[in-house]
């Protein structure tokens, strides 16, 4: 069985100001818990590989949900995916029947630019693969491009995290960009729902979610579509 590739930051602090950032936990362990139960393997990839920090603030949700926190302790994930993730430079995109975009704020300083990040994503892609994001991982899908040189994302319906959530959250003014903002600059078709309540959208071979609460019914749709 092929593999789903996971895409993790390593940004630990926003840069233009003391304070920390990095990966969205639960938007990786629910994600895993769900793939994982259906038979699903995974692994896992940052920008530069090795390190990935996470953002304290997700650590206080992440012991309601038994599923995810039992990935959240297992050896495997704390090797693999936050102290040794593989870099773009070894991985193969062959191997992998979905590429999936997690989140945090970090995301935004290190995903969007990526160019080998990019041109696995759009191998997978075009190989019939899915490409799938949750929250800020929209970004990592921002600058793809389809085979006819247009943003993959140009006339497609997704979502990710919204104006009004990143203004509710308290970081709109230390990220450079919003997503949804960009999202539509691209051609996107960007559709939400209420604030910080799980919602997931598939259009063909991409599936996006609107926020934290949403990487469980990304991977469920992405189950469902590989089943």
């Amino acid at each position: 069985m092929k593999k789903i590739l996971v895409v993790l930051t390593n940004t630990n602090k926003f840069p233009n100001k003391n304070e920390a950032t990095g990966l969205w936990l639960a938007e990786a362990t629910e994600f895993v818990s769900e793939v994982q139960r259906a038979g699903f393997k995974m692994d896992y990839v940052s920008p530069k590989g090795g390190y990935v920090p996470i953002d304290p603030r997700s650590l206080k949700t992440i012991y309601a949900d038994d599923e995810a926190f039992k990935i959240y302790s297992s050896t495997d994930f704390r090797q693999r995916a936050l102290a040794q993730s593989l870099s773009p430079s070894q991985v193969d995109p062959k191997d992998y029947v979905a590429i999936y975009y997690t989140g945090g704020h970090g995301v935004v300083f290190d995903f969007p630019d990526n160019a080998k990040l990019k041109g696995i994503a759009e191998q997978i892609y075009q190989a019939g693969g899915y490409v799938t994001s949750v929250c800020h991982g929209v970004c990592g899908l921002l600058n793809l491009k389809s085979q006819t040189g247009e943003a993959l994302i140009a006339g497609r319906k997704i979502t990710g995290f919204t104006q009004q959530e990143e203004i509710l959250s308290g970081k709109n003014r230390l990220v450079p960009f919003g997503t949804e903002k960009e999202s539509k600059k691209r051609g996107a078709d960007f559709v939400k729902k209420r604030p910080f309540a799980s919602f997931a959208v598939q259009d063909g071979q991409l599936i996006t979610g609107q926020n934290p609460m949403s990487g469980r019914a990304v991977a469920q749709l992405l189950v469902k579509s590989l089943s």
